[in-house]
């Protein structure tokens, strides 16, 4: 399927920024079901400094610097991602999550150890003891383990309601787990902490979601803005997605823009401004079906 996807953010200023630095990732990876057929970023005031990168996640990063004083700040980016489901694995049929728990442990091929670095706490997934123990039912001896998680999946939606006011990007998972409420991005954090709790690989995936599904398909919550799920690592199979915001595993509805420990690692927008006062900020983001046109197949930037 074809997607096209916009994400606007507007920064308003109620005095004038002198000088500005920002770091945006926005950029659609490219992954084994995923192409960016075309990618384009449009900043306004336009930036004096502007470079790409990738980082050390292998995510696409876009820096850029404004050193005329300016009122407000635009970045629109636009995309058309061609996005195809991967084969998905017989749940019931992958190894015990101990089996990948004691590999993780000692294995040190590379694909290993970059999951490794993956079971460990983060800025925003601190280990605790009530983590672990809300993982316990999901994690029985000797069962397989995606079947695990998949069941993990279930029991956060289930336990845990969607509520776009109870948190903000540094509300602490403590918080989340006593209120029961969150956004994805909460849900994400919660499920890789449980299963760096018990000793497996979690990884934070951030992306966006179809906001206009075909006739006849529910929309999906966390849609009209940046979309957060998480992935675990398998032997043989590498790292699966899975979305506890809709208890789903993620096919061609979700588009991948990055990947890391945490939020912290894959922030949309961030920077630093010198002035500016009080400001409002802006997000909104679209995402409809797309059917690529020769306008469409132009080179991927950043």
């Amino acid at each position: 399927m074809k997607l096209r996807v916009v994400h606007r953010t507007t920064y308003r200023y109620s005095e004038a920024v002198t000088t500005s630095r920002h770091e945006a990732r926005l950029s659609p990876r490219e992954q084994e079901h995923q192409h960016t057929i075309s990618h384009h970023v449009e900043i306004v005031p336009r930036p004096s400094v502007r470079r790409r990168r990738f980082d050390y996640f292998g995510n696409r990063a876009l820096h850029f610097s404004l050193a005329e004083p300016h009122r407000s700040l635009e970045v629109v980016a636009q995309s058309v991602v061609d996005v195809n489901p991967l084969p998905q694995p017989d749940l019931s049929r992958t190894l015990p999550w101990e089996a990948v728990r004691d590999r993780l442990r000692s294995d040190r091929h590379r694909d290993v150890l970059d999951a490794c670095e993956m079971t460990f706490e983060s800025p925003h997934v601190k280990l605790s003891a009530e983590l672990e123990a809300y993982a316990a039912p999901s994690f029985a001896a000797g069962r397989p383990v995606l079947e695990a998680v998949r069941d993990l999946v279930s029991r956060v939606h289930r336990d845990f309601t969607y509520d776009a006011g109870a948190t903000e990007v540094s509300t602490p998972l403590a918080h989340v787990m006593e209120a029961r409420r969150g956004v994805c991005q909460d849900f994400a954090h919660l499920a890789i902490g449980c299963l760096r709790g018990v000793g497996l690989a979690g990884r934070y995936v951030s992306g966006y979601l179809l906001t206009r599904p075909p006739p006849g398909k529910p929309r999906l919550v966390g849609a009209d803005a940046s979309h957060a799920w998480f992935a675990t690592w398998v032997p043989r199979l590498g790292w699966i997605d899975f979305d506890p915001t809709n208890d789903l595993i993620p096919a061609q509805d979700h588009v991948t823009i990055g990947h890391g420990r945490d939020f912290s690692d894959v922030t949309p927008m961030r920077g630093v401004i010198l002035g500016g006062g009080a400001h409002q900020l802006a997000v909104s983001v679209d995402v409809t079906p797309a059917d690529a046109t020769p306008a469409d197949a132009a080179p991927a930037d950043a």
